[in-house]
C-alpha cells in the first residue's frame, strides 16, 4: 500500500470556490512561495492562484529560516490573496486567518485538535510539537499577498529536519490522504479570507479561542539582543501581540520579532 499517494489536480480542481482561479501541481520545486511572486513579478495575476508541491528543496519560514521533508510528506501550497480594498494596517491579520483554516481542516478531517501559536505555527499545546508553519509576502508593487502553509503529513520522527517537529501520523491521526485535506484546507481558507476582508469580529475572537500563546507567559526576543517577558495577553486589531510585562503592555509585531518562547516560571 502506498502510504504517500500522490496529489490528484483534477480532483483538487473540481469543486473549487470562485476565490480560486487557478490550481497547479507540481512534483518538485525550490519554495512555492517563491514560485508565486516570480510569477507576480513577471507581470502574471496571481490573486486567486494556488499552487501546491510535492516537494520543496529550498522551503523556508519566517527571517529565511530552511525547512525541508520528504517528498509526499507535507502539504506544500501557497497561494495569493488579493488585499485590495483591505486596509494595509489590517494585512498583519491575515496569516492568523489561515492559522484558524489551517487548524479548522485539521480537525476536521484527521481529528486532531491543535492550537496556533502567535505568530505564525500550528502546535500541539504551548510547548508540544510544531505541526504546521505559515509564512505571508507581499507580492510588490501589487496588492497580492502570498501565503504559504507546510503542514507536515506523514513525516517521522526521523525524517523530521527538527526534533520539534511533528506530523499528523506522529500524533495518530486516523486520515493522512492530503487530497481531500487539501480540498478542505481550501474551503476553510475561502471561509476565513472572507472574515478577513469584512473585518469580521467572528475571526478575531475564533482565533484567540484557538491560541495557546494567549494567558501564557512568554519571552518575545527582538532584533539587538532584547527582549520583552510577561504574560501574553491579546492580539490587537492590527493582529500585534500585546505583553503585560507587569510594568506596560507592550505590543510586538510579527515583522519585529526574531522568536518567542515560553517563559519558566
Amino acid at each position: 500500500m502506498n502510504t504517500r499517494p500522490p496529489l490528484d489536480v483534477t480532483a483538487l480542481r473540481d469543486g473549487l470556490s470562485a476565490r480560486w482561479r487557478q490550481l497547479d501541481v507540481v512534483d518538485e520545486t525550490g519554495s512555492t512561495n517563491a514560485d508565486l511572486l516570480a510569477r507576480a513579478a513577471a507581470g502574471e495575476d496571481i490573486a486567486g492562484a494556488v499552487l501546491l508541491a510535492e516537494y520543496q528543496n529550498a522551503g523556508r519560514g519566517r527571517h529565511h529560516r530552511q525547512w525541508s521533508a520528504p517528498a509526499r510528506s507535507q502539504l506544500a501550497v501557497s497561494f495569493g490573496v488579493d488585499a485590495s480594498g483591505v486596509p494595509a494596517d489590517r494585512w498583519g491579520w491575515l496569516p492568523l486567518a489561515v492559522g484558524v483554516a489551517v487548524v479548522d481542516a485539521i480537525a476536521e478531517t484527521a481529528g486532531v485538535r491543535v492550537g496556533l501559536k502567535w505568530p505564525n505555527d500550528v502546535m500541539v499545546g504551548p510547548d508540544g510539537g510544531k505541526l504546521a508553519g505559515i509564512l505571508a509576502e507581499v507580492a510588490s508593487p501589487t496588492q497580492v499577498i502570498v501565503v504559504g502553509v507546510g503542514l507536515n503529513v506523514t513525516m517521522t520522527a526521523d525524517e523530521a529536519p527538527d526534533p520539534r517537529a511533528t506530523s499528523l501520523t506522529q500524533l495518530g491521526a486516523a486520515t493522512v490522504d492530503r487530497n481531500p485535506l487539501a480540498q478542505v484546507l481550501l474551503r476553510q481558507l475561502d471561509t476565513r479570507i472572507a472574515g478577513w476582508r469584512a473585518a469580521d469580529p467572528v475571526l478575531a475572537s475564533d482565533y484567540r479561542s484557538r491560541s495557546v500563546t494567549i494567558g501564557s507567559r512568554v519571552r518575545a526576543s527582538l532584533p539587538g539582543d532584547r527582549t520583552i517577558d510577561g504574560t501574553a495577553e491579546a492580539v490587537d486589531e492590527l493582529g500585534r501581540l500585546v505583553i503585560d510585562t507587569g510594568a506596560e503592555r507592550a505590543t510586538v509585531s510579527a515583522g519585529d520579532i526574531t522568536h518567542l518562547r515560553p517563559l519558566e516560571s
